[in-house]
């Protein structure tokens, strides 16, 4: 098969063909369809992840077609239009049976823990667990949008922060998953300020729902945040990562606030200094979202019914499998405007 392959790290990707994905008894190969160019894989090719090793095939956002299972496969026969979370759990570990399955003791990550989606196939263990069908109103490359940055966003948000209608959201960054938070923000019912340094990122914020922006080029989004909110924002996401943007969202809320990080803290912000008076004197909660169960999809599928939220605006761009090397190595800068899609 084909597949674009990193043979160490920042070296640029080559199309290459490489052998089929092994398939496990619980097991399941995916025929790629559309996958997501994501930070986090930016993240992994430069380095920042131990659990890759090289050479490696990126990519952990993808839609596609169940192309073959393994023997202990029971609730797919093959040719299903699927995706599948990145944080794919065992269903049989304690941490799986309490029913959060992002969270498993044996996780495994596509395009981290083995080869990923930059390729024609794909292999997505305990399939049962984690393949998700998809509804006949969403595309494949729609569905690879809503893959790691989407669906993160969508379970923090309503599931950790708890964002409510009528509060306000603070979103720190306007990347993939930055777009995605102030989509549900709108969709909810919340009052979203948008912050971002890229005027064509903060044009497109408001396109899709944000109320207000902030140029941090000429603003300071803490103290405009506070303005715009009245004293302080309910929810703050860090769709960015890092120490700089986290510490902003902890200082923009106001008491009892609630601050969500989604963008990854690697490399030199793996262990960021935090404002913690700031938490303690004002009983700020601060909270993580690692991804989303397979079984979350159904809920997500209906959000977007209800809520008619337009997901084709979240994709800036759709390429073929070439340009992987490209795109990966733009995000050095978070050049890409809304989320790019590969179809191999």
């Amino acid at each position: 098969m084909r597949a674009a392959l990193a043979r160490a790290p920042n070296a640029t990707l080559e199309i290459v063909e490489v052998s089929e994905p092994a398939l496990p008894d619980h097991g399941a190969l995916i025929r790629v369809r559309a996958t997501g160019v994501c930070r986090s894989d930016w993240h992994a090719w430069v380095g920042h992840d131990p659990s890759v090793r090289f050479p490696h095939v990126h990519g952990h956002e993808f839609a596609g077609v169940v192309h073959a299972l393994g023997e202990g496969v029971s609730r797919f026969a093959g040719g299903e239009r699927v995706t599948a979370p990145f944080c794919c759990g065992c269903g049989s570990c304690a941490t799986c049976a309490s029913g959060q399955q992002q969270l498993c003791e044996r996780e495994y990550q596509p395009g981290f823990d083995g080869w990923g989606s930059f390729a024609e196939l794909v292999m997505v263990p305990w399939a049962d667990v984690n393949l998700a069908p998809l509804p006949e109103e969403i595309g494949f490359v729609e569905a690879a949008s809503l893959g790691c940055r989407f669906m993160t966003a969508f379970r923090g948000l309503l599931d950790q922060a708890e964002l409510r209608a009528g509060e306000t959201v603070l979103v720190i960054g306007c990347g993939g998953v930055g777009l995605s938070s102030v989509m549900i923000g709108h969709g909810v019912g919340a009052r979203v300020i948008a912050v971002d340094r890229d005027e064509a990122k903060l044009e497109l914020a408001q396109r899709i729902g944000a109320d207000h922006v902030i140029d941090a080029r000429f603003e300071d989004p803490v103290q405009r945040a506070r303005e715009l909110s009245d004293g302080g924002a309910h929810v703050a996401v860090d769709a960015l990562g890092s120490a700089a943007t986290c510490a902003q969202g902890i200082r923009a809320l106001r008491p009892r606030g609630r601050h969500l990080q989604l963008g990854l803290l690697l490399g030199p912000d793996v262990d960021p200094p935090l404002p913690m008076q700031e938490v303690i004197r004002r009983e700020l909660r601060l909270l993580g979202s690692h991804g989303m169960p397979a079984r979350g999809y159904d809920a997500l599928f209906a959000f977007l019914r209800a809520s008619d939220t337009p997901v084709r605006t979240l994709v800036g761009r759709t390429a073929e499998l070439s340009a992987a090397a490209e795109v990966l190595a733009s995000m050095e800068g978070f050049a890409p405007l809304g989320v790019t899609v590969l179809e191999p």
